[in-house]
């Protein structure tokens, strides 16, 4: 009799996803450790205050990076890849808005438009499996 396959585990199923959440969380250590990383390209300065808030930042992407590259389950992955994309596209909105200047806001909405739209067809492709 032959054997059924053993189940795909969560964490093999989605490896798009699952490398988005490992990008992120990367990216986000290095802002951390390093805030010029995110207030270089974004012309915010460099301040106490602007290192405070980038790293708050980063701790939230840190986070949201992790969730999606371990989520244990299909639904709490969806969640996790929802989750991302709001951030970035919260991110798009407040650096969008901001007093900075054109190059600066088309880089800011370029980086974080296309991780928004990363992180949805993840998100898509993770509801088809």
């Amino acid at each position: 009799m032959p054997r059924s396959p053993l189940p795909r585990s969560p964490l093999t199923t989605s490896p798009l996803a699952r490398l988005l959440g490992l990008a992120t969380t990367a990216y986000a250590v290095t802002t951390l450790v390093r805030p010029s990383v995110l207030t270089g390209p974004t012309e915010v300065g460099e301040t106490p205050s602007t290192a405070v808030l980038t790293r708050a930042v980063g701790a939230r992407d840190a986070a949201s990076g992790l969730a999606i590259a371990l989520a244990p389950g299909r639904r709490s992955l969806q969640l996790a890849l929802a989750t991302r994309a709001a951030s970035d596209l919260g991110d798009a909105v407040a650096f969008g808005t901001a007093d900075l200047s054109p190059e600066a806001r088309k880089k800011i909405l370029a980086v974080s438009l296309g991780w928004a739209a990363l992180n949805v067809a993840a998100l898509i492709a993770v509801g088809r499996s």
